[in-house]
């Protein structure tokens, strides 16, 4: 070969050479671009992670925290308020009564027809509505005339154009959702707004005055017999179903529980009341803070943008509202530290725009290419031709999110029976220990409200899961999380015809026996 044949040769050669390196270079880029969004996800798995240990000192702490609450006024980050409810509907109401639920970001209207035979399905109609975002943050009277009107509308429709005004009043449960400090069992005081609400003329004020107000000025004739929130009238509807029913909790747009407690447990109250026995305790637990929840710099961003820095950080781990905005922040930091997704859609800049019915059918999504996935990253935030190992990525995002806030539920569930001595220690630590009484469980029925557990498969067998871990098998045999339906506001209703007039309709949660000593040695 001549000195211009090897020449060519040699610039074929390098040609090649160069060829190659361009091609590896490209993919050591790429996968170093996958490493990166895979470190996001490794951190938050790590950081989210729930052991069966951490959740047992969480466990610990709700209880302590209980206690403290019951002690003394500000004594805990739970407020353990006193809903005045010492009555549970037993079947032999009759009546017709009407319910008002306000918890999030829609309202509904109930009316309910008791016959006085307890019934599997109380007959009720119900109207469902939105609450338009501008009143989340204006004024009580534009927020309360807004529900007044569309109530009128209800009860006309049902009623007849008369009977809204007529001469006696109508029976009303108001479930109303947020923070109050329970005056009577028909009154209470707002302590403050939660879940994206911010209307400041109306802290400190009565809310079901403000209610009436409104439906005055509407011309409607009606009573609040029974102020509550939405746990409360999930136990209530649940005890109707289910008189083992000690407990309740609801994961919707917010979360909250509450439960049966001894009248000398709540040491804050004795000699306040004449009424012996057990009371509701509304346990607020949505503020319940301690150093063993697992937080993310996620948390810390989304608390900081929210109207209530600083509090609620149990509820914005758990609830509805804020599992897709986690998500979406998790998803935005991997596409700021890595092109495996594509360019940053704009849209993933908007808080909450990724909601957690969202989340759930991308978690859900059993299509092979994961079709559901890429339909909500391009219908919701824009984010269209996303390869299918990216949508994976995005799938795991969405369980570890989901596995932590359903696992710290079940957590916050054990702590409640924890406090009331339905877990199997009696009050023992969370761990057997030689020596420890053996205590026989009676059966404990919660009651469960809400979406992000009814509707939200995957969240549901989670918290399952975790309740019998935490538990144990032979202990959490004799747990029962029953789902309730229409709890916040049949439940209201029923609250209201257990205390219509002065006594009551309803049998006293006393004469059920010791809701806290509900288990023999």
């Amino acid at each position: 070969m001549g000195k211009l044949g090897l020449a060519f040769a040699a610039g074929i050669a390098t040609g090649t050479c160069l060829a190659a390196a361009v091609v590896v270079g490209r993919r050591v880029r790429r996968r170093r671009r996958w490493w990166r969004a895979l470190k996001v996800l490794e951190e938050l798995e790590e950081r989210c992670a729930t052991r069966v240990e951490r959740l047992r000192q969480i466990v610990d702490a709700v209880a302590v925290e209980m206690n403290a609450g019951l002690a003394s006024e500000g004594g805990s980050k739970l407020k353990m308020l006193l809903t005045h409810v010492q009555n549970l509907p037993t079947g032999n109401e009759q009546g017709i009564y009407y319910a008002l639920d306000i918890g999030g970001t829609n309202f509904r209207i109930v009316r309910v027809e008791l016959d006085g035979q307890k019934s599997d399905s109380i007959k009720h109609d119900v109207e469902r509505m939105p609450i338009p975002p501008h009143l989340m943050t204006g004024t009580s009277e534009e927020l309360f005339d807004f529900i007044a009107t569309s109530f009128e509308k209800f009860v006309r429709t049902l009623e007849g154009a008369s009977n809204g005004s007529r001469a006696e009043s109508m029976e009303l449960g108001f479930t109303f959702s947020f923070p109050v400090q329970q005056i009577s069992t028909s009154s209470g005081d707002l302590i403050k707004w939660t879940k994206g609400f911010s209307i400041p003329d109306m802290v400190g004020e009565d809310v079901s005055e403000c209610l009436l107000e409104a439906m005055s000025r509407k011309g409607l004739n009606m009573q609040v017999t029974a102020l509550i929130n939405d746990s409360v009238g999930t136990l209530a509807l649940g005890h109707y179903y289910d008189e083992d029913t000690v407990a309740a909790v609801t994961f919707g747009t917010g979360t909250n529980a509450c439960y049966l407690e001894r009248g000398e447990a709540i040491i804050k109250c004795q000699g306040l009341f004449s009424t012996p026995g057990a009371m509701i305790v509304n346990i607020e637990w949505g503020n319940f803070w301690s150093s063993h929840l697992p937080r993310t710099s996620y948390d810390l961003d989304l608390d900081a943008d929210t109207p209530n820095p600083n509090e609620q950080g149990f509820e914005k781990m758990i609830s509805g509202m804020y599992l897709g905005d986690i998500v979406r922040r998790v998803i935005l930091r991997m596409m700021q530290e890595s092109e495996i997704f594509g360019p940053i859609s704009p849209k993933l800049q908007d808080p909450f725009i990724l909601s957690t019915p969202m989340i759930a059918a991308m978690h859900e999504d059993n299509t092979p290419d994961l079709s559901e996935v890429a339909k909500v990253l391009k219908d919701s935030l824009e984010m269209a031709d996303i390869p299918i190992f990216a949508r994976k990525v995005i799938v795991r995002v969405c369980d570890v999110v989901t596995r932590r806030a359903a696992r710290l539920a079940a957590a916050g569930i054990v702590g409640i029976l924890r406090k009331i001595g339905r877990d199997g220690y009696g009050g023992f630590p969370s761990r057997k220990k030689k020596g420890t009484v053996h205590i026989k469980m009676q059966r404990t029925v919660v009651a469960v409200e809400g979406g992000l557990y009814a509707n939200y498969a995957i969240f549901r067998e989670y918290l399952n899961e975790a309740v019998e871990q935490i538990l144990g098998e032979e202990v959490a045999s004799h747990v029962v999380l029953k789902l309730i339906e229409d709890g916040s506001s049949v439940g209201a209703a029923l609250v209201a015809a257990t205390h219509r007039g002065s006594s009551g309709g309803g049998r006293s949660v006393y004469e059920h026996g010791q809701p806290s000593g509900g288990m023999t040695r």
